[in-house]
């Protein structure tokens, strides 16, 4: 089973370098709906047999042009929302960014106990983004699918490739830049703690990925 995790297209916030993970948020700019329309023809030689969103209006207008394209009708769940920062809604504090992304840096390092002040801690981002990434593989492979599409959110993608690929980790997840409509293709493996292996990340191979491009907590390159 190959899994692609999307990231949404451009949303204002994320032109304004602000923290924003309410649901259901906002919906993409213009630009946004552009990168969402190139999808398609990005993703020509996917055999994508299903798509599945999550909660939060970005997704639902970037998976619109995919679906049209595969005669797709894209499933909802509630999980795969972006990890929310209660505390810091809409800020772009320097300061609230820099701890955000400490918050899920530490989750990606393995202490999932700590709480992201205001919301979940990383066991529970983990459970339900797991739940979702299990129900969609699991049911992919019922209906004989080869492709399963996912459209989520940078800091959600990126903190949970970090523990769920045998070729990533938690130093990768500090050097990898996920840009709107960003792509990693997943490969399934056998199984166990890290069940899948990373091929691609937006459109290029894993080895010698961001070593120079240090990204922050959306996905966005720092500096």
């Amino acid at each position: 089973m190959r899994l692609l995790l999307i990231r949404h297209g451009q949303t204002q916030p994320n032109v304004d370098e602000l923290i924003d993970t309410r649901i259901p948020g906002p919906p993409l700019t213009p630009l946004g709906a552009r990168q969402a329309a190139a999808l398609p023809d990005a993703l020509s030689g996917e055999d994508i047999g299903a798509l599945w969103i999550s909660s939060m209006v970005r997704t639902h207008h970037t998976a619109e042009p995919l679906a049209e394209a595969y005669g797709l009708v894209p499933v909802q769940r509630h999980g795969l929302h972006e990890i929310q920062a209660p505390d810091w809604e809409l800020s772009g504090n320097p300061e609230h960014i820099d701890l955000y992304y400490d918050v899920v840096l530490s989750w990606a390092h393995g202490d999932l106990g700590r709480r992201m002040p205001g919301g979940e801690t990383g066991h529970e981002f983990f459970a339900r983004f797991d739940e979702v990434i299990d129900e969609a593989v699991r049911t992919g492979q019922q209906d004989g699918l080869s492709a399963v599409a996912v459209v989520a959110h940078g800091t959600a993608i990126r903190c949970w490739t970090a523990r769920r690929t045998d070729n990533l980790d938690a130093g990768a997840l500090e050097q990898r830049p996920l840009d709107n409509t960003g792509v990693v293709v997943l490969d399934e493996t056998a199984g166990g703690e890290h069940p899948w292996t990373c091929r691609s990340w937006m459109g290029r191979p894993v080895s010698g990925i961001g070593m120079f491009a240090p990204a922050g907590p959306a996905g966005e390159p720092v500096g």
